[in-house]
């Protein structure tokens, strides 16, 4: 039986729901929140809650976007070339690749990899809106499949590229920057750079 108060171990339960931590750091995250004063306590909820009611998703990449707007940041800034767009698993890739400043181009996020084994398959993902995207009035010249250099990242990016080719678009591979089985959320700036630089058709 426990020693500890009921909502100090619903909050260390809740905190170690949360991937990457564990049941002695989520102790430390809600003994540093008793800590505090109501105020911090409030903003951290409300913060937590905003991310549930006040993000959604762009109406033409799949990114996060603010909610109440069709389109993302990086969709509505007529500087990007629109004519190259960059598939990724996750909204975590575009923000590293953009941390690079090496990529002028457009995103797709597919928010996730095929997985048979977690009874993830092509449908699941937003490869449907990718293809619609491919389909519309903007020509794209080029698709880089930026996947992640897992097995799951592969099974994705040949799907993507057994469904592309026959549309006649340029597909490149990003290069062995990243090392097989790493994450791109992970790679360092200048890895991220040379991936992106040594890029192939795939």
């Amino acid at each position: 039986m426990s020693k500890l108060p009921q909502s100090i171990e619903r909050a260390i339960t809740a905190f170690a729901s949360l991937p990457g931590v564990g049941n002695k750091t989520a102790q430390r995250f809600a003994f540093y929140v008793l800590r505090r004063d109501q105020h911090f306590a409030r903003e951290l909820g409300d913060a937590i809650i905003d991310l549930k009611q006040k993000i959604g998703m762009c109406h033409e990449c799949c990114n996060m976007a603010d909610g109440g707007v069709d389109r993302c940041g990086i969709c509505a800034d007529s500087s990007r070339d629109s004519s190259i767009i960059c598939v990724v698993e996750a909204p975590l890739n575009v923000v590293a690749l953009e941390k690079s400043n090496g990529y002028k181009g457009r995103y797709h996020v597919l928010h996730g990899s095929i997985s048979p084994v977690d009874g993830v398959g092509p449908d699941d993902l937003k490869i449907r809106e990718l293809l619609d995207r491919l389909g519309g009035d903007t020509p794209v010249k080029e698709v880089i499949l930026a996947t992640n250099p897992t097995t799951e990242g592969e099974a994705t990016a040949m799907y993507i590229h057994r469904l592309l080719k026959p549309l006649g678009i340029h597909i490149t591979r990003i290069a062995r920057g990243i090392p097989f089985g790493g994450d791109i959320e992970y790679a360092d700036e200048m890895t991220l750079n040379k991936a992106m630089e040594g890029r192939k058709a795939y």
